[in-house]
């Protein structure tokens, strides 16, 4: 039985392990959730609605920034928040080609 040589893009590959980490906790997926269904929102909105303590969601939502997951937009004394699906796809695609054998 021969061996398969493997090829990694390390660089994506980590990136990519970045993101999973990021949206691994169960708060961030709610956040992320809400941010999605709603295109747009400011962070006041999703701490209200969502009943969380504002420090707490400025936490999560400052990891999803570090990671490149959400966009900011500042208006005013209201910063928005949006999900950058490039960036959220290109990690999707980079776990698939690790994920695939070889031939396929």
């Amino acid at each position: 039985m021969r061996k398969t040589k493997v090829s990694i893009n390390s660089e994506r590959l980590h990136a990519s392990s970045e993101i999973l980490r990021a949206i691994a906790h169960p708060l961030r997926m709610k956040i992320l959730e809400f941010i999605d269904r709603n295109d747009e929102i400011n962070v006041n909105k999703i701490y209200n609605t969502l009943n969380l303590e504002q420090s707490i969601t400025s936490q999560h939502l400052r990891i999803l920034r570090q990671v490149g997951l959400v966009n900011t937009q500042r208006d005013g004394k209201y910063i928005h928040y949006s999900i950058d699906y490039d960036k959220l796809n290109n990690a999707v695609e980079a776990i698939h080609s690790f994920l695939e054998e070889p031939g396929n």
